[in-house]
C-alpha cells in the first residue's frame, strides 16, 4: 500500500534527486508539491518544481509558498552550491505548466483535512509553509500521519555557521514552531545525511535510467559534486533531501533516538537545533517542553545510496 506524501521543497539540487524518487517510487503516492524559498527564491522554486514534474511525464499539483522567513531578514539563495537557478546553471527547457491558484498553506490544510491521518508530510526546506499550515488550522497536529524534516544537526556541526544546517537556519523560527508541534515528527538532519555520499558512478546509472529528468539530475549534479571537493574534499554529494524519503520507507538503514528539540531564534547560535534526550533528565523542564521526536543521529551510508540507485533506475 503506497503512502500519500506532500513534498515541501526549494529545489534545488538534492531537492531534484528527491522529487525524482518521490515521482518513481510505487510505494509513495505524490499528492503534490508545495514549494519554498530557501536554496533559490520562491519563483525560481516554483518553476522547478513545475519542471521536474513534466519531464519525468507526470501531472503533480504544485502551490508555491513562504518567499521569506517568519521573523529575520531573508539571506541571498546560495548560487555558489546549487547555481543562480538552483539545478547547476544549466540550461533549462520551458515550463508549460502552472502552480495552482491555492497558496502551499492553504493545499497542506485542505490535503490533510481530506484524508485525517493518512498523509505524511515531507519538508526539505526551510519551514515556513508548515508553520503557515499550523496556523490556518491548528488541528492539523492530530490529522496528519507523520512529518519528517529534512534539516537540522545535533552532534553534526553546522554546514552554513558553525552550529546550524541550513533550511533551520533560514527560518529558525518557522523551524521552532514546526519541530515543536504536537504532531509525531522524524528529524532527518546532517547527522544521518553527512554518512551518505552519492558517487559518481552511482549518479551516472540514475541519469542514465531517468530519460528527460535524468539529464537533469546528472548535469547539475556535475556542479554540486564541484562544491563538495572543494568545500569537503570528497568525490561525490550528499543526497540530504532524499535521505528524508529513505527514512520514510526504510527506517531500518537509521540510528534514531527520542527526543525533545528546540531551535534557537537568536544570536551567534541563531538556527542551532537541540535535542534533549528523552532517556535523561535535566536540571529543569525547559528543555523537554514539547513531544518527544525520532531523531536520526547516523545512518548506513552505503545501504542508502544502493536503495536509492536501485529506486531510480528499476523498470
Amino acid at each position: 500500500m503506497s503512502t500519500p506524501i506532500i513534498f515541501d521543497t526549494d529545489p534545488g539540487i538534492d531537492d531534484a534527486q528527491a522529487i525524482a524518487i518521490a515521482l518513481a517510487h510505487p510505494d509513495i503516492e505524490l499528492l503534490g508539491l508545495t514549494t519554498t524559498f530557501g536554496n533559490v527564491t520562491i519563483e525560481t522554486a516554483t518553476h522547478n518544481a513545475l519542471l521536474l514534474a513534466e519531464l519525468a511525464g507526470q501531472s503533480i499539483p504544485v502551490a508555491q509558498g513562504a518567499s521569506a522567513p517568519l521573523v529575520k531578514p531573508k539571506n541571498p539563495p546560495p548560487g555558489h552550491i546549487h547555481g543562480d537557478n538552483g539545478l547547476g546553471n544549466m540550461p533549462l527547457p520551458p515550463v508549460t505548466t502552472q502552480a495552482v491558484s491555492q497558496s502551499a498553506a492553504a493545499f497542506i490544510v485542505e490535503q490533510v483535512n481530506a484524508r485525517p491521518g493518512e498523509i505524511v508530510l515531507v519538508a526539505v526546506g526551510p519551514l515556513g509553509n508548515l508553520a503557515a499550515a499550523l496556523q490556518l488550522d491548528p488541528s492539523l497536529v492530530a490529522k496528519v500521519k507523520r512529518v519528517v524534516i529534512m534539516g537540522g544537526s545535533i552532534r553534526e556541526g553546522g554546514n552554513v555557521t558553525p552550529v546550524a544546517e541550513a533550511n533551520i537556519f533560514n527560518d529558525p523560527h518557522a523551524a521552532a514552531r514546526v519541530l515543536q508541534a504536537d504532531w509525531p515528527l522524524t528529524l532527518v538532519g546532517l547527522d544521518a545525511t553527512h554518512r551518505c555520499v552519492l558517487d559518481p558512478t552511482s549518479m551516472e546509472k540514475i541519469a542514465a535510467a531517468q530519460g528527460e529528468l535524468g539529464k537533469i539530475l546528472g548535469e547539475s549534479y556535475t556542479f554540486y559534486r564541484d562544491f563538495y571537493q572543494q568545500a569537503q574534499g570528497i568525490d561525490g554529494c550528499c543526497p540530504h533531501d532524499s535521505c528524508a524519503l529513505v527514512w520514510l520507507l526504510k527506517p531500518e538503514l537509521f540510528q534514531v533516538e527520542r527526543g525533545y528539540l528546540s531551535v534557537v531564534t537568536e544570536g551567534l547560535a541563531e538556527g542551532q537545533t537541540l535535542m534533549a534526550p528523552a532517556s535523561r533528565q535535566f536540571v529543569d523542564d525547559r528543555w523537554t517542553r514539547s513531544v518527544a521526536a525520532d531523531v536520526c543521529l547516523n545512518a548506513d551510508g552505503p545501504a542508502v545510496i544502493q536503495w536509492m540507485v536501485e529506486t531510480l533506475t528499476a523498470e
